[in-house]
């Protein structure tokens, strides 16, 4: 079951917009929720914090512009399981104009510490013209606007990881 939420945030000044119950379709043959769907919620946390940021759904319908996902990273921490209920703590790390990155933090109150995160590179798209193209003056203002607060914060541990093997080198 679904049971977003319209939050602000909390004192903190992250955003906690968005939370789910793992529904059992989502859970996987080794009796935890599938990787899938820890996407899937993290998407709607992403649907949400544009939403907020209003250059969501909303704004693709009045300026024929949208958001795209070009990058994620996803972490898993601890298992999550039919029923349990997850929330989603989010905050914008950077924006550049034309992109921004949102970093998302899962968390149960039915575990302790953090479930997963997930790190998201967006590409602001001309939806005619399916290519990159700036944000208006009032959208980037909030971008900038959120970013500047988010980055008071302390940064998070899990933000711009890459996969790697050691020191395994690409030649």
């Amino acid at each position: 079951m679904d049971t977003s939420s319209s939050g602000t945030g909390g004192d903190d000044g992250i955003w906690r917009l968005h939370r789910e119950t793992v529904r059992p379709e989502w859970v996987d043959y080794n009796g935890h929720m599938n990787v899938a769907y820890y996407v899937l919620i993290f998407d709607h946390a992403t649907d949400a914090a544009l939403d907020r940021l209003d250059i969501g759904e909303a704004y693709r319908g009045r300026s024929g512009c949208s958001v795209f996902v070009a990058e994620a990273h996803v972490t898993y921490e601890r298992e999550v399981q039919d029923g349990q209920e997850v929330e989603i703590a989010t905050r914008v790390l950077g924006f550049d104009g034309k992109r921004l990155i949102l970093y998302h933090e899962m968390t149960s109150p039915d575990e302790d510490g953090l479930v997963a995160s997930n790190e998201v590179l967006c590409l602001h798209v001309d939806l005619d013209a399916r290519r990159t193209a700036p944000l208006p003056a009032d959208a980037a203002s909030r971008l900038a606007a959120a970013a500047e607060a988010h980055a008071r914060l302390d940064p998070p541990l899990r933000a711009g990881r890459a996969i790697s093997l050691g020191s395994r080198r690409a030649r």
